[in-house]
């Protein structure tokens, strides 16, 4: 097995994945953007250990003791495998290759044993014959888990409290409702701060309005009536950034481009339009969130055709 000052033959493994596989504990700030890296997460976050993860996640797939349950198997493997168990890697590969408590998806498969061949799994470069090598792709739950780590981090109340007195309140509300459209606090207050900052009557030379900047096609479009209404604009707004995510598979970078100039302008470019007003409005969303990816509903809406974007956040800019 390799050290984390070893190196992969670059045909076969990009940087990130050596990275990813570093077991270190590190701030998730400084990981690179590659959701993979999500791996590096520290045990503080998560109290068990690997390897009594996969103990009880063995228990449910093979239903020993308890009721069979694949599914419930297959989530805690993924936990397992954020805190850098080879065997856990492995078992959720397999499980993907087999359509077990997950669809099959021969690419994650490939990941996953790739990355637990990195580690020296004994089994895990036989199967990747079968599946194919390192895709680039991981399982959405390991996304999703970076997210709730970053947020995790992050004390919404410390901010609002530094923000100007009249901005608190909608700050609060922001907040507060973010999570009724399964939308990160930290990225419903980037939005509605880079969109307003937080000013209720906010109007832009394109007839935006309010703390979202809802223009008047997209407050009708999620039944906004008054968009001065704070409450009302900020649940118009969430749904749109919900729809969003929903049609960029999660891509915050994708999201926010197409919050700002719109979903048909991101996929006639096939990716953020080279608008300056729009690629700046990309990078003070991430140097804030802190994140590349959001856990998304996928029954929202048919996605785009768009693969996600290399956009890295710039954490050395300033702050919203």
């Amino acid at each position: 097995m390799m050290s984390c000052g070893g190196s992969l033959p670059a045909s076969r493994f990009p940087r990130a994945l050596s990275l990813a596989l570093c077991l270190s504990v590190v701030p998730l700030q400084a990981l690179p953007a590659d959701p993979v890296t999500a791996v590096a997460a520290n045990e503080a976050v998560f109290p068990r250990t690997g390897r009594e993860l996969v103990a009880e996640a063995e228990r449910f797939e093979h239903g020993e003791g308890v009721a069979r349950d694949p599914a419930h198997a297959a989530a805690l493997y993924c936990e397992a495998v954020l805190l850098g168990s080879a065997d856990a890697m492995y078992a959720l590969g397999w499980m993907y290759a087999n359509a077990r408590g997950v669809a099959r998806d021969d690419g994650l498969a490939g990941t996953l044993f790739a990355m637990a061949g990195f580690l020296g799994h004994p089994q895990a470069a036989n199967l990747s014959r079968y599946t194919g090598e390192y895709s680039g792709r991981v399982p959405a739950c390991l996304l999703q888990r970076r997210t709730e780590v970053a947020d995790s981090q992050w004390d919404p109340e410390a901010h609002i409290e530094a923000l100007e007195p009249a901005r608190r309140e909608i700050a609060r509300m922001v907040v507060k409702l973010a999570p009724d459209y399964q939308i990160s606090p930290r990225l419903a207050l980037a939005i509605a701060l880079t969109e307003s900052r937080l000013n209720p009557v906010a109007v832009s030379p394109k007839s935006a309005m309010g703390v979202m900047q809802l223009i008047p096609d997209t407050a009708a479009r999620f039944n906004v009536r008054n968009p001065f209404d704070p409450a009302q604009n900020i649940r118009g707004g969430l749904a749109y950034l919900r729809w969003l995510l929903a049609y960029f598979r999660g891509d915050v970078a994708l999201a926010a481009a197409g919050y700002n100039a719109g979903e048909k302008a991101v996929d006639r470019y096939r990716g953020i339009p080279p608008y300056p007003e729009t690629k700046a409005y990309v990078t003070r969303i991430l140097d804030f969130v802190k994140v590349g990816h959001h856990p998304y509903d996928s029954r929202i809406v048919e996605p785009s055709g768009l693969k996600a974007v290399p956009v890295e956040p710039e954490h050395a800019r300033g702050h919203l």
